[in-house]
């Protein structure tokens, strides 16, 4: 009887184990969203080091993209509680387990603008998680150009289960000079490409009569 009873909360606590795993990495990285917008290229990189790889957009703005993967072992079932079944049981209607993230960040002059996660990177609570492995270093031990976040959720923007919002850019960092001159139109004209040249600018004409 008492290891029927020993085998059932055994059974009970796996659930509550893997909706803990994930939850705090999740907020982690999201709060890193936040907190690196502002640093410098020289700080980003003597915390969470160098770029595998990094493109030149214009004279003013870069990507620079971080990757880490990991194995994810896969746990064996035992003879009295089936562990590995309930696990991909789990895995299979809510998710997780993920093994790689890719973190793109936007450089303009030199400063983060955005962070963006992308990849197989959830954990079993919570989204994005994977990813703090690469802000961790930046967390951890903090840089002079990183600020504060203001709150965690629902008393600040800083959750587990969504990312932060993306700070508005500058021109130069979101528009080239192709992009500048020809704009969406998103209108139901079936009829006219729905990228077209930019409407020509307001001219301002002189009503003062002549002297």
């Amino acid at each position: 009887m008492h290891r029927l009873m020993k085998k059932y909360a055994l059974l009970g606590t796996i659930p509550f184990t893997l909706v803990g795993c994930g939850y705090f990495d999740s907020r982690e990285a999201h709060r890193a969203q936040f907190e690196m917008v502002g640093m410098t290229g020289y700080d980003l990189q003597a915390c969470a080091g160098t770029p595998n790889s990094s493109k030149k957009l214009n004279d003013s703005t870069e990507i620079w993209q971080y990757e880490i993967s990991r194995t994810v072992p896969v746990p064996q079932d035992s003879t009295l509680i089936p562990i590995g079944g309930i696990i991909q049981l789990y895995q299979t209607f809510m998710g997780g387990a993920g093994s790689s993230c890719r973190m793109i960040v936007r450089m303009d002059h030199d400063r983060v603008s955005e962070i963006h996660y992308s990849g197989n990177n959830d954990e079993y609570i919570g989204t994005d998680g994977i990813c703090s492995m690469i802000t961790r270093g930046c967390a951890r031990q903090r840089e002079s150009t990183m600020h504060v976040a203001p709150g965690i959720w629902p008393l600040g923007p800083i959750s587990a289960f969504h990312a932060a919002r993306t700070p508005p850019q500058s021109t130069t960092a979101t528009y080239s000079d192709q992009s500048g001159k020809y704009v969406p139109y998103l209108d139901d004209d079936q009829t006219k490409p729905v990228i077209r040249p930019a409407p020509p600018p307001e001219t301002k004409t002189d009503t003062q009569p002549a002297k």
